[in-house]
């Protein structure tokens, strides 16, 4: 008892837990479920802007999106090893991933179908991960917070480059402002349900902000990233897909309409355009890599041994 009341101390006060303090069981798991699934979600996102990397148009928008798609790895790398501080082991993570026990974020599971994604996964993908993540730089795991601190910018500059990329678009010819206009169409629904689901319906949402885990709501991150796009679509000069979308004066907000939930709920499921084709390319990663994970360990123990004998050595030299 007095350890839980010290955890919960720590938490309304604000203060960060951390690896060695004690937590609740239900703390743990909520955090590894969450890192996890956050980690899976940089990895999967390599895939879809990865594809467009061979068919950039110039040197440069290669370059761009080549640096981007290494910087996602990194935030992959951070996160899983945020959840090691909690006691997860990375390969299991891995295995639950690509048989399905695991979750990553729903976005990733439609088609990049033109060049102009790239910039619209930038503008409105990375956009909301950035309303989404930024209060976790607040959360109250100290390995988590601190791991969102450089991925948070990083995802800024993202943002900034899939905005330049859509301005460049719509500066040029009729079809390429054509191109831009139906990626947007395509985009804009599946990334308002890249927030959850709506707060009455997630399971997850009231224990993780008693828990500082989370810091706003589904629904109050969902209503900021509307707030923060509209203005900058109409910079933009794209018109996004929703005709209820209309400042409301009295609540100081936009109103907009309701995603579809019943295919957000298809695509969680595993029904989605690309769910089967994302964990298979994961698998096949992974499966291509093992000889590489047995000889760095085969490595690692060689090295260990060869440091226990010269250890032995001096120590019989010494004597």
């Amino acid at each position: 008892m007095d350890l839980e009341a010290e955890f919960e101390r720590t938490v309304a006060a604000e203060h960060r837990v951390e690896p060695r303090d004690w937590m609740p069981d239900g703390y743990r798991k909520t955090l590894i479920r969450q890192i996890a699934q956050h980690a899976h979600s940089e990895i999967i996102g390599m895939q879809p802007e990865g594809n467009w990397i061979s068919r950039a148009p110039s040197l440069r928008r290669k370059a761009i999106l080549l640096a981007k798609v290494q910087d996602e790895a990194g935030h992959g790398l951070y996160l899983y090893a945020a959840t090691e501080t909690l006691g997860a082991d990375r390969g299991d993570l891995t295995e639950k991933l690509i048989e399905g026990r695991q979750k990553y974020s729903s976005i990733f599971n439609y088609p990049t179908l033109s060049y102009a994604d790239v910039g619209t996964i930038g503008w409105l993908v990375d956009g909301a991960a950035i309303c989404n993540q930024v209060p976790l730089c607040r959360t109250s795991y100290g390995p988590y917070a601190r791991a969102m601190i450089r991925i948070c910018k990083e995802e800024s500059f993202h943002q900034r480059q899939g905005y330049e990329l859509l301005m460049t678009m719509m500066s040029g010819t009729d079809a390429q402002r054509a191109m831009v206009q139906e990626s947007v169409d395509r985009f804009w629904w599946p990334s308002l349900m890249m927030f959850g689901p709506p707060d009455a319906e997630s399971s997850n949402t009231e224990q993780s902000m008693a828990w500082r885990i989370k810091r706003n709501t589904n629904d109050e991150l969902r209503q900021k990233f509307v707030d923060m796009t509209v203005p900058q679509a109409e910079k933009l000069g794209v018109t996004l897909p929703d005709p209820e979308l209309a400042w409301n004066a009295e609540r100081g907000h936009h109103d907009f309409g309701r995603p579809d939930w019943d295919e957000f709920w298809q695509v969680v499921g595993g029904n989605g355009p690309t769910n089967a084709q994302r964990v298979a390319h994961r698998r096949k990663a992974h499966d291509d890599g093992e000889w590489v994970r047995a000889a760095a360990a085969a490595h690692a123990a060689k090295r260990a041994r060869d440091e226990g004998r010269s250890e032995v050595r001096a120590e019989e030299g010494a004597a």
